[in-house]
């Protein structure tokens, strides 16, 4: 140990935790360095875990005949260890050393300065140091570290016998007690990055689910779409899925999530469309068509408040956009035409063809397609349109 660079493996050790978002993962890292890099027979870490309210021993590492299995140890407030690093009437017998060492408690119990600079009576010091020694010795450690986040006991370092079986130095216990604050700071960090993300997988669930209702509501006005969306949506994804899998196009997993969202609100501008209209049973006039013609519009309207991304804003605006610049609401063309969009025209265009309408009972499947396959490069984006076909060849629409 003599030989060991301590500022440096701090610099090093620190660096390393910073890059970790992982709690366990994190621990893991520290506790094996110590073993190996440091040439401790054991190490373990006991940390504080705020929802249990409680102190768990996380991770162990060492011999096997000394190594405890993780979460065996669990230690409440009234623990030994515990009480003797988070109450300040115990602060003196071990703020000199950064650490508690089993050679010092003999020491302490029979020091009588020590004990009365106790705020509590010398029975009690010596009871509670006594439990102390009992409980390092079940754990099979020879010095234990605490570290603390904002005055909360955070972590206590366990630490084993070295294999040249020599004393700690002070140096060593003021690494080990540096190793652990900055561990302290770390694990903390890292448990709040974990807790963000899951709840922001929770407002995520949440968020997903409102946009289910949301979509759901134009079916409620409009007795003749009931279904279309959510079969819109799966056809839509999965057009996606085989485009990439024909090599056509490489789609990221927020793609998909993205286009999900646009497929269910394709259609929300229709709830501000007339029902009279939306339900009527003869074909539209030129007036109620333009009328129609505005719910992408609408739809964009509706859902800007929302703040959802540019692509599900793209495929609910532009789901009406035709290859050849003759569709609504802008007339794109083209590559002009978001690939969101261009896939939900598809999609959206084979349900209306397969579904019953006012006007019309449903068409067959193989009409649909070979209607899809004509319009390729004029009404519908040659890439999803393909896929499309694919997809109907191998029987998967």
């Amino acid at each position: 140990m003599a030989q060991i660079d301590f500022k440096k493996e701090l610099e090093t050790a620190s660096k390393s935790m910073i890059m970790i978002h992982d709690p366990k993962l994190l621990i893991k890292l520290i506790v094996r360095m110590i073993v190996r890099k440091l040439r401790v027979k054991h190490a373990a870490m006991v940390l504080y875990e705020s929802d249990r309210d409680a102190y768990v021993l996380s991770i162990s590492r060492g011999e096997a005949g000394v190594k405890l299995p993780a979460g065996y140890t669990r230690f409440n407030h009234e623990s030994p260890l515990i009480k003797l690093f988070s109450r300040k009437e115990y602060k003196h017998l071990t703020y000199n050393r950064n650490a508690i060492v089993s050679e010092d408690i003999n020491r302490f119990i029979w020091h009588e300065t020590v004990i009365k600079n106790s705020n509590g009576n010398g029975h009690e010091i010596r009871e509670l140091l006594h439990k102390v020694n009992e409980q390092m010795e079940m754990l099979s450690s020879v010095a234990c570290v605490p570290a603390y986040y904002r005055h909360t006991l955070m972590v206590v370092l366990l630490l084993g016998e070295k294999y040249d079986e020599t004393k700690f130095s002070q140096e060593e216990l003021d690494f080990f007690a540096a190793l652990a604050s900055d561990a302290a700071m770390a694990i903390r960090n890292a448990q709040l990055f974990t807790h963000l993300k899951a709840q922001s997988e929770r407002n995520r669930k949440l968020f997903l689910q409102t946009i289910n209702v949301l979509g759901s509501t134009i079916e409620a006005k409009d007795s003749y779409t009931h279904g279309h969306t959510e079969r819109v949506t799966q056809y839509s994804l999965a057009i996606a899925r085989q485009m990439v899998a024909n090599g056509s196009e490489h789609f990221s997993k927020s793609f998909f999530e993205n286009l999900y969202i646009a497929a269910l609100l394709h259609d929300i501008g229709k709830i501000a469309i007339p029902e009279d209209i939306l339900n009527k049973p003869g074909r539209l006039t030129k007036e109620e068509y333009v009328i129609i013609q505005k719910h992408p519009i609408k739809g964009a309207e509706i859902i800007t408040p929302l703040s959802l991304s540019q692509e599900c804003y793209n495929g609910i605006l532009y789901h009406h956009e035709h290859f050849d610049g003759k569709g609504y609401p802008e007339g794109l063309e083209g590559e002009n035409i978001p690939v969101s969009a261009s896939i939900i025209a598809v999609a959206d265009a084979y349900d209306a063809m397969t579904s019953e309408r006012p006007y019309r009972k449903s068409l067959d499947k193989s009409f649909a397609i070979e209607e899809i396959e004509r319009n390729i490069s004029t009404q519908f984006s040659p890439l999803p349109a393909q896929a499309m076909l694919e997809l109907y060849e191998k029987g998967e629409v």
